[in-house]
């Protein structure tokens, strides 16, 4: 059977919630469900109606229509099993049968039809299990609540055991008679109410982060402060306040020196958005890592590529941007010196307010008005670039996936990559192949490690570093009733530190007496698509 829609409408035509399996236009279903209330026929009591085109297959419930549209060839005993799961569903998800209910809950409902029909087909499941499906309860995901629950109590039972230590020292300084805790290595100051603003210390009540800190880098107290000790809020130590932010606890605690266990959870993967998903993990795993300065420049290089199965470039798009980031106001007023090495016929393009005539003739980004200077704290896109092209040559990385007919109703797989531009070093290469519905592959041998997605039938291949000394890879496996067409389109992500154009910084000076600045750099490489179709 191919089911086209499921809806749930009043017996005067109105349509509550509908749920298309196939690709249609909004003016198609629209059209279909305002013609079933005229095919209706009074007094009479039917499961279905037909059209030239579609069968209406229905069910009463109280006030409302429980309705599926089918083509005319499906089989009319399928669609009537189908229709009864349908309406055991509605009833799971809205505690009574009537259009404000039916609106509350539509989300779920519409959660459990995709749990029942996928791309128009019936899948094999039960009342039971959507209901679990739907739920998606984890068991991983309870672990992880769990440990970082016990995480977060043993780590507050420190602090409070840090906070009674610090305590018993000021107490015991006060009973010597010193006017502070100057001779306490440097702990100076730390309860006093003139250097808390600005010795660093947080706390948690008065900071946006909410996270507990005992840290104690202070400042001396100034001269000008009174000798007799202030009586400290009780306030100040109060560490058991709600955190509003986990992470910037955890963050806090390793700053202190504590070990804590990195328990992120995975990047989620499917079938077309695993790669991608696995990039931006990868490109912001790489941003993170960056020192900057008070100038800052970033390039980010974008890849869109097609490939053909047997070969042959569908689509090779290369888009780049340089931003240039100043947080100190004395440096607004500068020029940034490039090196440009393309030998492929990139295109350039810089933004309307900086000077041409200068980046043509000495290759260098300023202001047209050198007396203003570039914004602060922001981002500024000074120069972007641009290449298109067929030639295969330009490929940084090449996928063969070789699928062939074993004899025995399935496929055996051979896939291999190798690095074509050898001065990129590709990190976090994530390939994803996509498997037959409900095969589970028997993989053979493999470079780097795999992971076998039953839920979204993927096969993902992960490869940690790809470079000049480890360019080439394979792995093979097979995969029970299967054809070739099976296993494409591929997708593909990896990111790298070192950009796909030849373009590059060399120095920033200051306008007015072109001494150099210090300034920081990254470069990134990422992939937007990256595809054998």
């Amino acid at each position: 059977m191919v089911l086209i829609a499921a809806a749930v409408c009043t017996k005067n035509g109105k349509v509550i919630l509908s749920r298309q399996f196939v690709e249609m236009t909004k003016a198609r279903i629209e059209g279909l469900l305002a013609a079933f209330p005229k095919l209706m026929t009074a007094g009479k009591q039917h499961t279905y109606v037909e059209t030239d085109s579609v069968r209406y297959v229905y069910q009463p419930m109280e006030k409302l229509y429980m309705l599926l549209i089918t083509t005319k060839a499906s089989n009319i005993l399928e669609d009537l099993e189908t229709l009864r799961l349908f309406s055991k569903v509605i009833p799971e998800y809205s505690h009574s049968l009537d259009e404000k209910e039916i609106v509350e809950n539509a989300f779920n409902l519409i959660f459990a039809f995709d749990e029942i029909v996928a791309l128009g087909y019936r899948e094999s499941v039960n009342l039971a299990q959507i209901k679990t499906f739907v739920e998606m309860d984890s068991h991983e995901e309870k672990v992880y609540q769990a440990v970082r629950q016990t995480q977060e109590r043993e780590a507050r039972q420190k602090m409070r055991e840090k906070a009674k230590e610090l305590q018993r020292q000021r107490m015991e300084a006060t009973k010597r008679g010193g006017p502070s805790m100057g001779g306490m290595g440097g702990r100076s100051g730390g309860f006093s109410s003139d250097s808390f603003g600005s010795s660093g210390i947080s706390t948690g009540m008065g900071s946006g982060s909410g996270a507990p800190s005992i840290e104690m880098e202070t400042k001396h107290m100034s001269s000008s402060s009174k000798p007799a000790i202030k009586p400290v809020s009780r306030n100040a130590l109060k560490l058991g306040g709600k955190s509003k932010d986990v992470d910037s606890f955890v963050d806090q605690l390793k700053s202190e020196g504590e070990k804590i266990a990195n328990l992120a959870p995975a990047v989620p993967a499917g079938s077309a958005g695993a790669a991608a998903s696995a990039s931006a993990a990868a490109k912001a795993k790489i941003s993170a890592d960056i020192h900057t300065e008070s100038v800052h420049l970033k390039m980010e290089d974008k890849l869109v590529v097609r490939l053909g199965r047997d070969g042959g470039v569908q689509q090779f798009e290369l888009s780049g941007l340089l931003t240039l980031r100043i947080t100190d106001e004395n440096l607004g007023r500068i020029k940034v010196k490039l090196a440009n090495n393309d030998t492929q016929g990139i295109q350039l393009q810089t933004h309307p307010n900086v000077d041409k005539e200068l980046f043509k003739t000495r290759a260098m980004i300023g202001l047209k008005n050198p007396a203003k200077p570039f914004p602060l704290n922001t981002d500024v896109g000074v120069l972007k670039w641009r290449f298109i092209t067929q030639d295969e040559s330009a490929i940084p990385l090449t996928i063969n996936c070789w699928p062939s007919d074993n004899g025995e109703g399935g496929c055996d797989v051979n896939i291999e990559y190798e690095l074509e531009t050898q001065h990129l070093e590709l990190q976090d290469v994530v390939i994803v192949i996509p498997l037959p519905l409900n095969v589970q592959p028997s993989v053979a041998e493999y470079d780097g490690t795999y992971n076998y997605d039953a839920r979204k039938h993927v096969l993902q291949w992960h490869i940690p570093i790809i470079d000049a000394e480890n360019k080439s890879g394979s792995m093979e496996f097979s995969c029970s009733a299967s054809i070739p067409s099976d296993f494409f389109p591929l997708q593909v992500s990896f990111v790298s530190k070192t950009p796909y154009a030849a373009i590059s910084a060399l120095d920033v000076v200051q306008v007015d007496t072109d001494s150099s600045v210090k300034y920081s750099s990254e470069t990134i490489l990422f992939v937007e698509k990256y595809e054998i179709v």
